[in-house]
């Protein structure tokens, strides 16, 4: 169905055009294959080459690399307009500026000037490999390893991977993957960073996993069965990989709940649809007090979810810190999506758990939302121990869109 656009405030008339455009090509080249891809299981690569040639793959990262320098404001935005079409999408977007983070943020002006501009343009999709299925939510317990090979003149330059990667996200149909793996003893800094290309000899993928969503994006085990990478290659410095990760990690989950604000606000549009037309006791069911209150409440969450998300973005866009406020926005969006999704199945009664309307394909794609980047659990982990600390943020946290020297006024403070 097509989408009611959801009234924003932007920065600048070109973010505005740029939603506009996103919306247009969502509603054109998303929503009307959404259900047969994901009935079929079937990976679109070829909308991914559409979404960067549009420009909308590479918005968070600078122009002189390919990118097109917007905040994360206006990114969070953009991917919850895909995400309300097809949230297996928005995931795969999501997913590749993750694996495109470390390169952007940490790699050498050589490393990014050779790789940067094809990535974010759309022509190479990445996959990120952190987890393993040992350690899901403990990334420093990792094995997988990347052994530097020796010759009589000492190291040759190269590593050698080995290991297993599980749970990731374009598996088998990547054109790169970012790597961490162990390449010392120490538990948190002897992991490392590694930009390996996908026709890499001795790397492969498992089938995709069997998932009870998502069914349209491919998630696989990658093997690593003696790798070879060269030092140039590698990403930062050698044990530098986590520390790397977990920054990454912190903007994966904007991304996160931004698509699951989109999952959510497209489980309420189809809902209020229904519910203006489906008629009972003589008059639409929109007009029952009883019904109408939980798409109230629906609505209710989707917006708070929203405003937790955009105050989040506009911290990272600010240089505050905002690890803390990442964490609540994925743990806030992904819960209300979860409840907003459900809530959408009952609105529409029996036809709703059957497969003749998209509602249960939106509860069964909102579940994995809670755990994936970080279960919902760590999450609270998270928070948790920052306010142990006594980190608590500046008052003025909520960013004004009307100063632009916002950034300046808050000069000094500290999360």
């Amino acid at each position: 169905m097509s989408r009611t656009p959801v009234s924003r405030l932007l920065p600048t008339e070109e973010a505005a055009e740029l939603l506009e455009l996103t919306r247009a090509i969502a509603d054109g080249a998303l929503a009307p294959r959404a259900a047969e891809d994901e009935a079929a299981e079937r990976f679109p690569r070829d909308v991914f080459r559409t979404l960067g040639r549009a420009g909308l793959l590479g918005l968070p990262f600078p122009e002189e690399w390919g990118g097109a320098g917007l905040p994360y404001e206006v990114y969070v935005q953009v991917l919850e307009e895909i995400s309300a079409r097809w949230a297996s999408v928005g995931i795969g977007v999501s997913v590749h500026a993750l694996s495109c983070f470390a390169l952007a943020n940490h790699g050498t002006d050589e490393q990014r000037g050779q790789w940067l501009p094809e990535m974010l343009g759309g022509e190479l999709l990445g996959a990120y490999c952190l987890s393993e299925a040992h350690a899901g939510s403990d990334p420093a317990a990792m094995r997988t390893r990347a052994d530097r090979e020796e010759t009589d003149g000492g190291d040759s330059g190269d590593y050698v991977l080995r290991g297993e990667k599980a749970w990731t996200t374009h598996g088998g149909h990547a054109d790169f993957y970012t790597v961490m793996a162990r390449t010392g003893e120490h538990r948190s800094q002897g992991i490392s960073c590694f930009l390996v290309p996908a026709d890499a000899p001795n790397l492969s993928a498992d089938p995709p996993e069997r998932k009870m969503g998502l069914t349209a994006q491919a998630t696989a085990t990658m093997r690593f069965d003696g790798v070879r990478v060269c030092a140039g290659r590698r990403i930062g410095a050698e044990g530098q990989g986590l520390s790397l990760a977990l920054a990454g990690l912190d903007a994966g989950r904007l991304g996160i709940a931004a698509v699951a604000v989109g999952l959510a606000q497209g489980a309420l549009d189809d809902a209020v649809a229904y519910a203006k037309e489906r008629e009972a006791f003589g008059r639409p069911i929109i007009d029952h007090q009883g019904l109408a209150f939980l798409l109230a409440d629906m609505e209710a969450a989707v917006e708070s979810a929203r405003a937790t998300l955009l105050s989040a973005a506009r911290r990272k866009d600010a240089g505050l810190p905002y690890g803390r406020q990442a964490s609540i926005a994925k743990l806030v969006a992904t819960e209300a999506a979860m409840r907003v999704t459900t809530d959408a199945v009952q609105v529409f009664g029996g036809a709703g758990y059957t497969r003749d309307f998209p509602v249960e394909r939106y509860m069964r794609e909102a579940k994995v939302m809670q755990i994936f980047e970080g279960t919902n659990q760590i999450q609270r982990m998270v928070i948790s121990r920052e306010l142990a600390r006594g980190r608590r943020g500046p008052v003025a946290h909520v960013l004004s869109l009307a100063s632009p020297d916002f950034p300046e006024s808050l000069e000094g403070s500290r999360s």
